[in-house]
């Protein structure tokens, strides 16, 4: 994908981010749950103890301090180990910006969680910043090192925190595919400008070769 591609696409779900958003939150004079309440619906029917259990540890994982912190310094401290410290730099930026769009998108929306939450969480329903999250963690994973394996991994990862979501009726189903763009979005902009940067990278004794 060119720079120029990263930007559109980046923007283009961005835009779809917060058009959705107006959407589901009444901001445009539209009251579009229908599906939400369906699907909160059918997942309370299906929910199981191990269903439930699992997205306990998804909910811990995938939030708090764990997601915002110490999995984003693990992840960089990783890519410097490896002697990738621009990919470092782009993972750290990519997580900053995406945990700054979800908690503006929350204070503009302020969407009203599903009331048979089985969890507490913060302020604002649209967009799941666990979902977002997970998104950013998946498409930063991808652009790094791009292979069929990895896209899979990173789609898995990032339904299954969006299911773990629903799970728990702390997020409308619109919630999580919104989380979902902002997540893919804030990475496919930032790669959009330090990519090629990353991609360029040459150690004092060496260089360590391109990440694509």
């Amino acid at each position: 994908m060119t720079r120029s591609a990263r930007v559109w696409w980046g923007f283009g779900l961005l835009a779809t981010a917060v058009l959705l958003g107006a959407f589901v939150s009444g901001a445009i004079g539209v009251d579009a749950t229908a599906i939400d309440i369906w699907w909160n619906r059918q997942m309370a029917g299906w929910r199981s103890e191990a269903t439930v259990g699992l997205a306990h540890v998804f909910n811990e994982i995938g939030g708090g301090w764990i997601a915002t912190l110490l999995v984003p310094l693990l992840i960089a401290a990783a890519l410097v180990i490896a002697r990738r410290w621009r990919a470092a730099v782009f993972a750290l930026a990519t997580f900053v910006i995406s945990a700054g769009l979800v908690q503006a998108l929350k204070q503009v929306f302020g969407r009203a969680r599903p009331e048979d939450m089985l969890v507490l969480s913060d302020y604002g329903s649209f967009p799941s910043g666990h979902t977002a999250n997970a998104a950013t963690i998946a498409a930063v994973v991808v652009l790094l090192f791009p292979a069929v394996w990895t896209l899979i991994v990173a789609a898995v990862w990032t339904v299954a925190m969006a299911l773990s979501r629903t799970t728990l009726s702390v997020h409308w189903l619109s919630d999580t595919i919104g989380g979902a763009l902002v997540g893919i979005a804030a990475a496919l902009l930032v790669a959009a400008v330090l990519l090629p940067w990353v991609q360029q990278q040459t150690q004092p004794d060496g260089p360590v070769g391109t990440l694509e």
